[in-house]
């Protein structure tokens, strides 16, 4: 993986908001609306980090006027730096959906653009056509469509989408969510999604291969549309419960499609699914109105929101260890036990990073799960109970219960709960050791969103676990240094705890 990034491009750092959950927005009645979803996650305590905004041509109402159009919609966004401003005033990032028109795209954004006529194939000017909008305060950006594009102007898309917001915010790392792109564009920080697949329990089934392979292309940041988005008579609040969590283990976590509503982790019980909006597809339908009073589906969200947010000092660690090493966030198991050919041949369950089994449940109806574990000790991460690997086991579950494992012989940094990324919490850090063989793990932190760590601005807090000896031990990694005075730590062996704070010299905690 190391000698396929120096071939293809070390993947990026993206911005840390980016890894929190995104939701997705389609056909807006109003400005009112928009607001009004937006504190509506605020209020209920649902953290998100990033909303999203359909174009119009796409759907009825989104944001802009027609397809591949930058000028506002003025029936949902009369006012549209006002309505920005009020959404970074809750802590929320705004990302627009848009499209290129051309079928090749050609330059680079710091190509001289003739002012005297806009030509959408050339990157330097359709770029141009961005930094209106860029500069009233969108954050990110979702580039649509671009099947018809090569290889290279796929290629040409990507960057343009890193470089060019470069221009106005030098020290800000973009965000772009792909639809297509090639071997390479993990370079320009580009996240990819599925496409807009069908609500049914073998498409799911189907993304987590999809995942891997993804990642095994030298591709990290990946994702679904959480549901499936196209809805079929498939489309339950089991369906969406269940991709959801598989959604809180994807690099891009976000949910969307049609029937909207139902996207939103509330949605399942308003009865109301949101505009119909599947004509044109085959074997599409409307879910049935006895699914839309399901009051399990929000609390089993909010589960997983919070353990995506709580799993972020983790999940950030090994987005660095990917873009230093090529590692994959999502990794096929044979990644890490080669030498088992049961893990070899698995594709329907994954380590997220290299401490944590995921076991999406696919099947509907599943009240068990038969889960392999290969040849290593693990915990299971809700129990805790210590189960033998080169087996397979299965393990009950209900609606809110997905299956992961801890390897034995892991460090597993948890945050607090947050309602968003950069919320300050005073709560500590909490530092889980599986025990059953030394461990090591190098937590890493940064701002976030600056590039200032590419100059030295960054704290790297190496950990290890001596399991004999039943010592912990933390230290400053090599050339970082501390961001912040101190850092509360709280470690934990069972139900055995240790709070100490960590302030850039070795601490060692006895067990």
């Amino acid at each position: 993986m190391a000698e396929y990034a120096r071939l293809t491009g070390q993947p990026e750092m993206p911005p840390l908001w980016s890894l929190g959950y995104q939701q997705s927005h389609r056909t807006l009645a109003s400005r009112d609306e928009v607001i009004s979803e937006a504190k509506t996650f605020r209020e209920k305590k649902l953290p998100c980090d990033a909303m999203i905004y359909l174009g119009t041509g796409f759907c009825p109402s989104g944001w802009n006027t027609e397809n591949g159009s930058f000028v506002w919609n003025s029936r949902v966004f009369p006012d549209p730096k006002e309505v920005l401003d009020e959404l970074h005033r809750l802590n929320f990032h705004a990302v627009v959906h848009v499209v290129i028109l051309s079928d090749r795209l050609s330059g680079t954004v710091h190509h001289p653009c003739d002012l005297s006529k806009f030509d959408e194939s050339d990157a330097g000017c359709y770029w141009n056509a961005h930094r209106k909008d860029f500069a009233m305060g969108v954050d990110g950006w979702w580039p649509d469509e671009g099947d018809p594009l090569d290889i290279e102007s796929r290629l040409v898309r990507n960057r343009m989408y890193w470089e060019g917001p470069q221009i106005d915010r030098p020290n800000e790392r973009p965000y772009a969510l792909h639809r297509n792109g090639y071997a390479g564009m993990q370079r320009y920080g580009s996240f990819l999604w599925s496409g807009d697949v069908y609500s049914t329990w073998d498409t799911l089934k189907t993304q987590i291969p999809i995942g891997l392979n993804t990642g095994l292309s030298g591709i990290p940041y990946w994702g679904t549309d959480i549901g499936g988005f196209v809805p079929t008579p498939e489309f339950t609040a089991e369906l969406h419960v269940r991709w959801f969590q598989f959604g809180a283990f994807c690099p891009l976590f976000r949910c969307h499609g049609r029937t909207w509503k139902l996207r939103l982790p509330w949605g399942w019980n308003t009865g109301d699914p949101g505009p119909v909006e599947i004509k044109n597809y085959s074997g599409a339908a409307i879910p049935d109105s006895s699914q839309l009073h399901d009051a399990r589906v929000e609390p089993i969200c909010r589960k997983y929101l919070e353990l995506r947010y709580r799993m972020l000092p983790y999940l950030y660690s090994v987005v660095h260890e990917c873009a230093t090493t090529g590692m994959p966030i999502m990794r096929a198991l044979w990644l890490h036990f080669p030498d088992d050919p049961r893990a070899v041949e698995c594709a329907d369950e994954y380590m997220w990073g290299s401490s944590v089994l995921v076991a999406p449940v696919v099947e509907k109806g599943a009240s068990t799960r038969r889960v392999y574990l290969p040849h290593s000790d693990w915990f299971d991460f809700w129990t805790g109970e210590r189960l033998q690997g080169g087996q397979e086991i299965t393990r009950p579950v209900d609606l809110e219960t997905m299956p992961i494992y801890v390897r034995a012989g892991s460090i597993l940094p948890l945050g607090p709960v947050k309602q968003f990324v950069d919320e300050k919490v005073d709560e500590p850090l909490t530092v889980s050791i599986y025990p059953g063989a030394d461990a090591s793990f190098p937590l890493y932190r940064d701002d976030g969103i600056s590039f200032n760590y590419r100059e030295g601005a960054w704290t790297g807090i190496q950990m290890a676990w001596n399991d004999s000896r039943r010592k912990f031990e933390m230290q400053l990694a090599r050339d970082s240094r501390m961001l912040s005075e101190d850092l509360k730590v709280t470690v934990r062996l069972a139900k055995i705890r240790r709070d100490v704070v960590f302030q850039g010299k070795p601490v060692e905690v006895s067990f």
